[in-house]
């Protein structure tokens, strides 16, 4: 029989697994300097955590199961609603604003694809209970500063505020159940499916050519801030817009107050979900073609939906494999340092008690150390130990031993010295 690995899945090998390792403490790296904490929540929830956040219909997209206790339960298919979760039963008491961050692996039963897994990460976070547009500045300039420290300076924020269609549709009296139809459409880009969508079976929709010219005239918004004054005049007539615009504006001058200056707005990105109440903001990476998307996010009352108080959230979830496609498609692969610095060799049976010895030595000095186990002859030593990469190979033979000592050989160079044993970790470590 056999055996491979489950389709839509990967294997990561050392050094694929050292460059996932840099590129997660990078971005940890920046969220801790923002005073976000970590926290980890299940790999599986109650089913009804999903579907009530994003409908039944999101079954088929589940790897769900029923446990040995009748318990309808799923893996995560991401990680916003679990925080959601979270809050309410661990955080209802905390003081506000909650600052945190998340990574980890999620599921989804799709068909798998070219930069598109059933088993995929993501690193995220939340800031809940924070006043806006500070909060949604903070959480722009945190995802632009992580993103330009893995290396990436192509990216951009394309940013809007749904509050002004939702007060579009207030004003119309748009029914909920078309308003989620119409939002899912403006997200996909497609106007020929929303002019469909707005001569639907809808009366206030399909007699309303108002409502169908300012829809269509707002999804070619796109732009930077000089745009503005052409949002404002298209949705001066109505009244339940004025707030979220002026929100809008208010966030583009605090962004501009955090040094974040690659943004565009565009009117065009609705994120798909009803849960959104502000600010949507998409990160798109040049040069990545399909798997351009790096990121998603807004602000939202998640937590609302799940009984608990309004409370505010914004947040943001990076494709963490996407990211690692982008870095490496746009400044290559990194030359990482060798992950062992010394290699310790006895040359002979009687070496092999002090080899060991020696090895714990400089492992208790911080110095990553690895040892012959294989016995290898002194030839195939000193090719294995330039096959790993080591900068030092340590030489452990009688006749240096009698007189309390090794032999040091730096493989860059090709030198030797012969160093007392107490010293061996000063050396290196002055060598390095």
């Amino acid at each position: 029989m056999e055996f491979v690995r489950p389709r839509g899945t990967r294997d990561f090998l050392f050094e694929e697994m050292r460059q996932r390792k840099e590129v997660e403490n990078t971005l940890r790296k920046v969220f801790e300097n923002y005073g976000f904490g970590e926290v980890q929540t299940p790999l599986f929830e109650d089913l009804n955590l999903f579907t009530t956040k994003s409908g039944e219909e999101i079954v088929d997209q589940l790897y769900n199961f029923t446990d040995k206790g009748g318990r309808e339960l799923t893996l995560r298919p991401e990680i916003t609603a679990p925080i959601a979760r979270l809050y309410l039963n661990e955080m209802q008491k905390t003081a506000k604003p909650i600052k945190l961050y998340y990574y980890g692996s999620c599921f989804r039963y799709e068909r798998p694809q070219k930069g598109r897994f059933r088993q995929f990460w993501q690193f995220g976070c939340e800031l809940i209970g924070a006043k806006s547009p500070e909060g949604e500045a903070e959480v722009i300039a945190m995802c632009s500063n992580a993103i330009e420290e893995l290396g990436i300076t192509t990216a951009e924020f394309n940013v809007n505020h749904l509050g002004i269609i939702r007060g579009l549709f207030a004003h119309f009296n748009i029914d909920e159940q078309t308003q989620r139809k119409i939002m899912i459409v403006i997200d996909k880009g497609d106007k020929k499916l929303l002019e469909e969508s707005l001569i639907g079976d809808d009366p206030v929709i399909k007699d309303n050519p108002e409502i169908n010219e300012v829809l269509f005239k707002l999804m070619d918004m796109v732009g930077d801030s000089s745009i503005i004054k052409d949002i404002r005049e298209l949705v001066s007539p109505y009244e339940e817009a004025h707030e979220a615009l002026a929100e809008f504006e208010e966030l583009i001058k605090t962004l501009e107050s955090y040094q974040v200056f690659n943004y565009k707005l565009n009117l065009g990105v609705a994120r798909g979900l009803d849960y959104y109440t502000g600010i949507v903001f998409e990160v798109y990476v040049q040069g990545l073609g399909a798997q351009k998307q790096v990121c998603g996010g807004g602000t939202y009352s998640l937590i609302k939906l799940f009984g608990g108080e309004e409370v505010v959230s914004t947040g943001f979830a990076l494709g963490f494999d996407r990211l690692i496609n982008a870095i490496e498609e746009l400044t290559g692969k990194k030359e990482l340092e060798p992950r062992i610095t010394a290699y310790v060799a006895a040359i002979s049976e009687s070496t092999r008690g002090k080899a060991f010895e020696i090895t714990q030595k400089l492992r208790l000095s911080d110095i990553p150390t690895d040892v012959d186990l294989s016995r290898k002859k002194f030839k195939k030593l000193l090719a294995y130990a330039d096959k790993i990469g080591v900068k030092f190979t340590v030489l452990v033979g009688e006749r240096d031993l009698e007189d309390n000592k090794v032999t040091i050989k730096n493989m860059e160079t090709g030198e030797q010295e012969l160093v007392a044993i107490d010293d061996v970790a000063d050396y290196i470590k002055k060598e390095i």
